[in-house]
């Protein structure tokens, strides 16, 4: 069982919260309802149904026992980060070869690279963590090297 403490937003820990709730309530209830259901149908070696239903049913319990976790293992992001250097929860301005950038630090459960949320864990995160305005920092990614100067912390 993994033990990772999971950096993650009220609003990220209550969307959890809530995809937990539903596999307990709803989704873990109809799939014991269709193994029952594919039982009754008779022999199971060739029931594809039955199958069907066991398969989502690993995938449902693995999914609750990884949701359970996370949200043992949640420490949540402070609201109010500081603004001198960046840290789980920032809001950072950067420039770099290809102009302007914004990112938001956050733990790996909500990371969204499209969206501008990045991962602590990340590269671009990793190197960015503990960093000052005015600072320059250069990551080391597979596909080479970038640069960016920190422009504003939030």
């Amino acid at each position: 069982m993994n033990n990772k403490t999971t950096y993650i937003s009220k609003d990220g820990l209550d969307k959890l919260r809530a995809e937990l709730d539903e596999m307990l309530a709803i989704r873990r209830p109809e799939i014991a309802q269709r193994i029952h259901d594919a039982k009754e149908h008779g022999d199971l070696s060739e029931n594809a149904e039955y199958e069907d239903a066991k398969n989502e049913q690993a995938f449902v319990e693995g999914r609750i026992q990884t949701l359970e976790t996370m949200i043992k293992n949640a420490s949540l992001i402070d609201e109010n980060t500081s603004t001198d250097h960046v840290q789980i929860g920032s809001t950072v301005k950067v420039t770099g070869d290809d102009g302007p950038e914004t990112f938001y630090i956050v733990g790996s459960a909500e990371a969204k690279p499209a969206a501008g949320r990045i991962s602590n864990e990340s590269p671009v995160g990793r190197a960015l963590l503990g960093k000052r305005k005015g600072e320059k920092v250069v990551v080391k990614v597979p596909a080479g090297d970038f640069s960016y100067t920190i422009v504003e912390i939030s």
